[in-house]
């Protein structure tokens, strides 16, 4: 069994090597510019200790960054999560067309988010966009739906939302599907109304569909990158800016790599512990069967 096992391991390897090439040396090399002052293209890199670091305290760019992502991240996981489940409830039932509403709902999961974002765009523009024509057939003015950044942040995180919420339909679906009727038939028998069922079984039987949607969808939202880079460009200004379309804009646009990595670091240390913190928070809410 040892040699065995031993051979076994060999298949470790090239994961190994992927995850030291592409993970572990780009993250450390992040760490090291992160110290430092480069634009990103000469040979000259300048140690500067925690500076970059410090910066991010009196940014107020990077503050606003946050807090178009911490609306992206939370915002947009609420809304997944809510009309996912709402949608697998539905759906978890039998009925005519049952297969075709599921496509329709999954299928902007299959739309690449920058496509998403053009293609939105078509609609919130201010001149030709369809919105505009449509109201305008009713004599109303255009209305320039992304000249506002407070604006613009609702309209990203509703269309990232409706993009995504097929993900956590099929993982609700999922779930649901594996609550045994025993448990409805004998509350029913109790008395129980349709909420409390929902309340008491429901609910604490799909913790583990819950978790994993949740976690998922807040990551993919926290680092929310190319519907924006499509519909808004982070503007007008750095009003629709997240922190991974700020990092983009340090790196090539102001050409401090320096800065634009501490900013990394700073996304990845947020987006992992906020991820641990809802995973234990729903580990111990698990219900065992």
């Amino acid at each position: 069994m040892s040699k065995r096992n031993r051979a076994m391991n060999l298949f470790y390897i090239p994961a190994l090597v992927f995850m030291l090439l592409f993970v572990a040396y780009p993250f450390s090399e992040a760490v090291r510019i992160s110290f430092t002052k480069w634009n990103g293209y000469s040979q000259n890199q300048i140690f500067i200790g925690l500076d970059n670091y410090k910066k991010l305290f009196t940014d107020s760019n990077f503050h606003l960054a946050l807090k178009n992502t911490l609306i992206y991240g939370f915002g947009s996981a609420f809304l997944q999560n809510a009309f996912g489940l709402a949608f697998a409830i539905f759906l978890n039932s039998k009925f005519k067309g049952n297969s075709i509403v599921r496509t329709i709902i999954y299928l902007p999961v299959m739309i690449s988010g920058l496509i998403m974002g053009y293609i939105i765009s078509f609609f919130v523009q201010y001149r030709g966009g369809v919105i505009n024509e449509i109201i305008g057939w009713f004599g109303m003015a255009p209305i320039d739906y992304m000249a506002s950044g407070a604006r613009g942040v609702i309209i990203i995180t509703l269309i990232n939302s409706w993009q995504y919420i097929g993900i956590s339909m099929i993982i609700y679906i999922a779930g649901l599907q594996n609550i045994s009727n025993v448990y409805y038939e004998a509350a029913g028998i109790d008395g129980a109304s349709k909420w409390q069922q929902f309340k008491n079984i429901t609910v604490p039987l799909i913790i583990p569909a819950m978790s994993t949607a949740v976690v998922q969808n807040i990551i993919g939202s926290l680092k929310l990158y190319d519907v924006i880079i499509s519909l808004s460009g982070g503007g007008p200004g750095f009003s629709t800016h997240s922190l991974s379309t700020y990092i983009s804009n340090q790196y090539f646009k102001a050409q401090n790599a320096g800065y634009s990595a501490a900013v990394g670091i700073f996304t990845f240390l947020f987006i992992m512990i906020v991820a641990t913190a809802f995973s234990r928070y729903f580990t111990q809410k698990e219900v065992e069967l």
